[in-house]
């Protein structure tokens, strides 16, 4: 298909759309949201977010050294979007969203109680970049909701209304079309409900 090209972007779209909470101590714990946030390492465990350095969480993340990314869903989105066009220098987030803090495992600042999974992280690195700096980060634990769980302990995620965002709109996850492996994945055989007359 033909194709036009233009001037070197980010398009890389749909990304996931987070809510990053962060703390300086002694002070109210604040939420940015983020959809430049990915996974970067396995073993270990790491993850990477790139803020900019005049938001008001950049600093808190640097001075503290933590923070934690909570998923976001259909149901959070209003708060979302509103933690990523407000400022916590003039506004309580968790007070204007209705949030609820939750006590982190790992780290010092507060999770997303409503949130299905919070993840605790440890800036290992910060590498100084263009309009963004990226902060790259271990992975100290992972709060999870129950009541994803299955009767296996597996977790059911794609239930929870997971959103994304993709050039400037959120949207909702759709149905699976696949799993890791599909395409290469053996079909079980049939059995044969006709049985040959002895």
């Amino acid at each position: 298909m033909p194709k036009q090209y233009w001037k070197p972007g980010n398009m890389l779209y749909p990304v996931p759309a987070v809510m990053v909470t962060c703390q300086r101590a002694g002070e109210k714990p604040n939420i940015i949201t983020i959809a430049w946030t990915g996974t970067i390492c396995s073993d270990p465990a790491m993850v990477s977010i790139s803020v900019r350095r005049e938001r008001y969480s950049y600093a808190l993340i640097k001075e503290s050294g933590e923070f934690v990314i909570n998923l976001t869903t259909r149901r959070l989105t209003k708060a979302a979007d509103y933690c990523g066009v407000r400022s916590g220098r003039d506004v309580d987030k968790f007070a204007e969203t209705g949030l609820t803090p939750c006590a982190s495992k790992s780290v010092g600042c507060p999770g997303i109680a409503e949130s299905p999974v919070n993840i605790e992280c440890r800036v290992t690195e910060i590498k100084n970049l263009g309009s963004h700096d990226l902060f790259l980060a271990a992975v100290e634990n992972v709060g999870v909701e129950e009541s994803l769980l299955d009767q296996t302990g597996r977790l059911q995620l794609s239930s929870s209304g997971l959103i994304v965002y993709s050039h400037g709109s959120y949207f909702a996850l759709g149905n699976e079309i696949g799993s890791f492996g599909y395409s290469v994945r053996k079909k079980a055989k049939k059995p044969n409900a006709r049985k040959k007359r002895k």
